[in-house]
């Protein structure tokens, strides 16, 4: 990726804005992807990620371990240390992980573990499985990131309430954005935020959402409901380099210009971008 020949976006960017949402594949001849992922991504390095932060304007970002790399998290590992404090991560881990493990991801700038439950892309496991690794973090102030699909949310839902530390939900739950804003497919979503003041939504991938395709004002109402009514609750990523998107990878310019018609005030940019994670990832003026 060229990120010299993309267009800067429209919508200036706050200082210390965050992209918290993105991921740092391979190279796979330095950090092999796991042999037992379900697709294959594109390699996209540390240094055009680097490139593409610097050229949209975000001084802060978030690494979340994608299931390609399962839990070999060393590339995003390897990021975090490049980056001198400007950038957190969010691994992924199996039952095997111990104590020692998380101090060392917790050095490393690691602040969170993201359990997937998307049966396309992992194979998801008994629900001991997750209480386990979740009581292992919980002396680490860490939170749980969950990507799931909105139609799968009532099969989860009482784990996700029995897991004992913050969840980040990605991607807006994956609402059907065909059906009522405020329809039980998405309210039921919604509730997991509204009744636990510690819950996070990431207003993020309307690119994946939309059934129109852009400039997604399908999924735009969706977001800026959340914006609006959790506005100290919602992060915003560019889910950079969009796996599984291929041939049809958004422009992560357009995608920056949607930021606006979601959080239409300074006040709701700078909580979405710059306040929200800089309190959930601690980081460092």
């Amino acid at each position: 990726m060229d990120v010299s020949s993309l267009k800067k976006p429209a919508f200036t960017l706050p200082p210390k804005a965050c992209d918290a949402h993105c991921h740092v594949f391979g190279p796979a001849d330095t950090f092999p992807y796991s042999d037992i992922r379900k697709y294959t991504p594109v390699d996209a390095p540390k240094e055009t990620l680097f490139a593409l932060h610097k050229h949209l304007g975000f001084e802060r970002a978030v690494l979340v371990q994608a299931s390609c790399h399962g839990t070999d998290n060393r590339a995003m590992v390897d990021m975090l240390q490049d980056a001198g404090g400007r950038y957190r991560g969010v691994a992924i881990v199996d039952d095997t992980v111990t104590r020692d493990d998380i101090k060392a991801f917790h050095a490393a700038g690691v602040r969170g573990i993201r359990f997937n439950f998307l049966t396309r892309l992992v194979d998801v496991k008994p629900r001991e499985y997750y209480l386990r690794i979740a009581d292992m973090i919980a002396d680490f102030d860490w939170h749980i990131v969950v990507y799931f699909e909105s139609e799968n949310l009532p099969n989860i839902e009482s784990l996700l309430l029995e897991l004992p530390a913050p969840l980040v939900i990605d991607h807006m739950g994956r609402p059907d954005v065909s059906l009522p804003l405020k329809g039980e497919n998405f309210q039921r979503i919604c509730a997991l935020i509204s009744n636990n003041p510690q819950n996070w939504i990431k207003v993020s991938c309307v690119e994946r959402l939309t059934k129109m395709g852009a400039p997604y004002s399908d999924v735009i109402p969706f977001a800026k409901y959340l914006v609006e009514k959790f506005p100290r609750q919602v992060l915003w990523g560019t889910d950079f380099p969009h796996p599984n998107m291929e041939p049809n990878v958004p422009d992560d310019v357009l995608l920056v210009d949607t930021i606006p018609q979601m959080a239409s005030s300074p006040q709701l940019q700078r909580q979405l971008l710059v306040d929200n994670p800089h309190r959930l990832y601690k980081f460092e003026d």
